[in-house]
């Protein structure tokens, strides 16, 4: 499959929230969907940090960075930790850096931009809380489905194969 977006808009129309065309692909997996994990850290990649070093289960984690592009909040070191703890994904409303090494990573990841330096790590940021991106509301364990036509959401997951 080389698009899911499409499909899955005109197959659920009413139950899909696409996000605006903001976000850039990162990821060396260009297709990715799972549940949802949230964080809303500033410049501070601390929780993204701690949340990709422990097991994703295949799950995307949505990063609510404010928008900021002064700070990447994802690199080559947390992404391979993530890569290793099997998550799905990662969408990231700020910026990332490593861009090379992203790319050659088996994972998802899109996110605003790119920023070369990393944050200062104080330990802040709310894990698994409603987060407010690009003018949605996401909750924690939504559906996230993201390819190179963009991201969408969803309050369950949808299936393509078998549709209700």
């Amino acid at each position: 499959m080389l698009d899911l977006l499409p499909d899955l808009c005109d197959s659920f129309p009413d139950k899909l929230s696409v996000f605006p065309s903001i976000f850039n692909q990162f990821g060396g997996r260009r297709i990715f969907c799972g549940q949802v994990v949230t964080v809303k850290c500033f410049e501070d990649n601390s929780q993204v940090k701690k949340l990709l070093a422990q097991p994703g289960d295949g799950k995307i984690l949505l990063v609510d960075g404010g928008g900021s592009l002064r700070f990447a909040l994802l690199g080559d070191m947390i992404a391979q930790s993530a890569v290793d703890n099997q998550w799905e994904g990662i969408v990231i409303y700020g910026a990332v850096r490593d861009v090379g090494a992203l790319a050659q990573m088996d994972i998802g990841i899109q996110a605003l931009g790119t920023a070369p330096r990393k944050t200062v790590k104080r330990g802040l940021g709310d894990v698994n809380i409603p987060v407010e991106i690009a003018q949605h509301t996401v909750l924690p364990d939504m559906y996230l489905y993201a390819d190179d036509n963009g991201i969408a959401i969803s309050h369950q997951a949808l299936d393509l194969v078998n549709p209700a």
